[in-house]
């Protein structure tokens, strides 16, 4: 049946046709929807793990069990995956084992840019990389049989253009894939030194392996031009830009499996035309392996190593004629991205601002924070370097700093990597405080379940994570719960633990507002005889907020009635719109 398909939804069509059969991952942008796509196949387990590096382990287990599976992160979840990554290398599999990993050229939802495909050469794997979402459901379901064919995990990289743009896919039925039985294998899956040792030659020849397969397979494919002047080497989204400001007129060798790459296959195309030109996003992975061939070759001299690409840049560096389009009758006004209204992080950032703390923030939706007006963010560098960060800026600066230093992390994140930080602080002892906001949600990423809410990928009930019974056992005995709603209640706790003489958590606990489940009270409105136009109300960016003509504005169908504003005003201008 043919249908149109988003590339991450096409790519979880073709692991389920394969026959997988495990499926564990962590929400990253933009890989989130291959996951949440499989979970709807009752036929298959699927799982949010804390974190990117157990989500490989459990897809590890799996295989070794004999059946296939599936992990998927974004690019920078591959950091924290990368310790069983490179070992799994040197075990090689049972069942098939799959890993997709989404780039994010432009950073759109990203704090890098990295370029993944360096992961598979380092750690010596196979990487596939479809360039649209036929691609992707085709190149999820072969990553299965080369993974069984040699012995390990394969890549399949996508990007944020082929994850949310849409193609057309031609599905197909499941495949019944049998369990390969599991046999105690003490040499292969037991990496000691003296095992491991033995099993790196292993992995060097099945590299040379696949090298071979790569200049036969059909991935790669030599496509005729007309004019032999310019050949083009090319993948991924870049591909589908060459194809669309050149057409036939050159030359293109399409990679669909970057690595390892075909050298022979490199070779022969660049005898059979003028020049070789590689276009590619982010870093000169293709270029530098192709001038590593002695060959002469023109990429980054032409197309940057930042940002995404496009078909006018592609035109304009080959220079072809370049699409200028129309103009707007006036520029758009800027839009940045901002805190919901309603956000029950908005509180408690007001609460540290007007405090002047220094906050050590960290990665989810509440990064805004540091936008104006709040103002209320200092740093944000991973996933759980907050509360790490936190200790050790801490034991630099000393007792001043400690009076005045906070970390912010939210729930999902705290379970993906903040609790070995809080250890750390329990254990070395700094005087740290410690904010987790818990909004009961992963919210970043599109509202996906983690380990404190009590509910699985499935939405069915699941074990549940108590964080105050968590962080007491991890040795705080100052550990107390706000509503970030109530700013004198944020005030008071905020002011006493940064006084007290020993570590604290504070746990700010409110749904997030976008929840379904969350009922909101009636909205606000001004009362335009008591509104003195102090602008108090608008410190916390509040997007239902605006100020016209002297008065405060609300816009009724934004509020949600959380009345954080309302504690603003000293004039009691806002006022519920309840009745009676």
């Amino acid at each position: 049946m043919k249908r149109l398909m988003l590339g991450n939804v096409a790519a979880a069509r073709g692991l389920y046709e394969a026959g997988v059969a495990v499926v564990s991952s962590y929400p990253g942008t933009p890989s989130t929807e291959i996951t949440e796509e499989l979970a709807k196949y009752d036929d298959v387990y699927s799982e949010w793990a804390p974190n990117e590096k157990v989500a490989m382990e459990v897809a590890f287990g799996a295989s070794l069990a004999g059946k296939r599976s599936f992990c998927g992160m974004k690019h920078v979840g591959l950091n924290v995956a990368a310790d069983p990554l490179f070992t799994v290398s040197y075990t090689g599999v049972n069942g098939g084992m799959v890993i997709a990993v989404a780039d994010d050229a432009g950073m759109h939802s990203s704090q890098n840019e990295q370029d993944s495909r360096h992961y598979a050469r380092s750690a010596k794997l196979p990487m596939l990389e479809p360039s649209d979402s036929a691609e992707a459901y085709e190149f999820a379901k072969r990553a299965f049989a080369l993974s069984e064919q040699f012995d390990c995990p394969v890549f399949l990289k996508m990007c944020t253009r082929v994850a949310h743009s849409q193609s057309v896919v031609e599905t197909g039925e499941r495949a019944n894939v049998a369990a390969k039985p599991y046999e105690k294998d003490v040499a292969k899956y037991v990496m000691t030194p003296a095992n491991a040792i033995r099993r790196h030659p292993l992995v060097e020849e099945r590299m040379a392996k696949l090298a071979a397969f790569a200049e036969t397979t059909e991935l790669n494919r030599v496509e005729e031009g007309s004019d032999r002047g310019v050949g083009i080497v090319t993948s991924s989204t870049s591909y589908q830009y060459v194809k669309e400001v050149c057409g036939d007129r050159f030359p293109i060798l399409k990679l669909g499996m970057i690595w390892p790459l075909p050298e022979k296959k490199i070779r022969d195309f660049a005898a059979s035309v003028e020049k070789l030109v590689v276009v590619e996003e982010l870093d000169s992975f293709l270029e530098t392996y192709v001038r590593e061939l002695g060959l002469a070759v023109t990429g980054k001299e032409l197309f940057p190593p930042l940002g995404e690409f496009s078909q006018n840049l592609v035109a304009e560096k080959l220079g072809l004629s370049v699409h200028t389009g129309k103009a707007l009758g006036e520029p758009l006004p800027p839009r940045p991205p901002a805190m919901c209204a309603g956000c029950p992080h908005r509180g408690l950032f007001y609460t540290l601002s007007k405090n002047k703390c220094t906050v050590l923030g960290d990665i989810g939706c509440y990064t805004l924070g540091a936008a104006p007006p709040l103002g209320a963010i200092d740093m944000t560098l991973c996933m759980g370097a907050s509360v790490s960060g936190v200790h050790g800026y801490n034991k630099a600066l000393g007792a001043e700093s400690e009076k005045r230093t906070v970390a912010v992390i939210g729930d999902s994140t705290f379970m993906h990597s903040g609790m070995t930080g809080l250890a750390n602080i329990a254990y070395n002892r700094s005087n740290s405080t410690v904010i987790i906001l818990d909004n009961s949600i992963t919210g970043m990423t599109g509202h996906q379940q983690n380990p404190t809410t009590g509910y699985n990928i499935k939405g069915d009930p699941a074990g549940r994570i108590d964080l105050e019974a968590l962080c007491r056992a991890m040795g705080f005995s100052r550990v107390r719960v706000v509503d970030p709603y109530d700013l004198d209640e944020c005030d008071k706790a905020l002011k006493e633990e940064l006084a007290a003489d020993e570590p604290s958590v504070i746990i700010s606990r409110r749904p997030c507002a976008l929840l379904k489940y969350v009922r909101h009270g009636a909205p606000l409105r001004v009362n335009a005889d008591k509104c003195v136009g102090c602008k108090a109300c608008m410190r916390i960016g509040c997007p239902a907020l605006s100020f016209r003509d002297g008065k405060a504005r609300v816009d009724e169908t934004l509020c949600v009635g959380c009345g954080v504003c309302a504690q603003l005003c000293k004039f009691g201008a806002l006022e519920s719109t309840k009745e009676g």
